[in-house]
């Protein structure tokens, strides 16, 4: 895709965003309020989880997800007490991505986008290589290349390497794609976990691919 194909693109992208998120919360709404309802009787208050994430360019906005584990207004980022913390219900909502819903907000709002790499924690953004960083050329997204192609089952390595393939080969036939190919995923509740973790790994730093160095 050539430069002025790319900004193209990219208007468009933007476009076919805003209106697909609104239909979506629209559509979404007698669920998104079920939900809700559940999380507050069996969780408890808050409903909504919001904590930091990096977005295009690093600049750091406010993710919004329904809440899925204990203690979440704390808005912890440290992934290895998410064993302690998330509970059956909670499994259901992340295996289901009804816990999702939410961030169609920061899509509306411009944080965000439906289809692009997933936005992590903001602690990591000085553990990338060069190359990782790259991740940060686009809007993160709802789904993503390395969503459909394992989510957390797979290795950071490897993550990287498909974030950093759809920043170079994003096109609308891809976002097809992936969007076709999140459903399956979501169907299947494939790759909801690392192994041996109740969601996924810190990422550590280049050398880590298994959680630790």
């Amino acid at each position: 895709m050539t430069g002025r194909g790319r900004v193209g693109y990219d208007y468009a992208k933007r476009a076919f965003d805003i209106a697909s998120a609104s239909v979506a919360l629209v559509v979404t709404s007698p669920i998104q309020l079920g939900v809700a309802i559940a999380i507050a009787v069996k969780l408890g208050r808050p409903v909504l989880f919001r904590q930091s994430r990096p977005g295009k360019d690093g600049r750091i906005f406010t993710l919004v997800k329904f809440r899925t584990m204990a203690n979440a207004d704390k808005s912890t980022a440290d992934v290895s007490q998410d064993a302690a913390r998330l509970s059956r219900f909670g499994s259901i909502l992340r295996s289901t991505s009804l816990d999702e819903l939410p961030t169609l907000l920061n899509v509306i709002r411009g944080d965000m986008s439906i289809v692009g790499p997933r936005p992590l924690l903001v602690q990591y953004l000085d553990r990338y290589t060069l190359v990782q960083a790259r991740r940060h050329e686009v809007r993160p997204g709802v789904t993503g290349l390395a969503q459909v192609k394992g989510r957390n089952a797979l290795g950071w390595e490897r993550k990287f390497e498909l974030d950093v393939d759809y920043v170079d080969n994003r096109s609308f036939l891809l976002d097809a794609k992936i969007l076709y190919w999140t459903i399956a995923a979501v169907l299947k509740r494939d790759g909801i976990v690392a192994a041996d973790h109740a969601t996924t790994h810190e990422f550590r730093g280049t050398a880590d691919e298994s959680g630790g160095k």
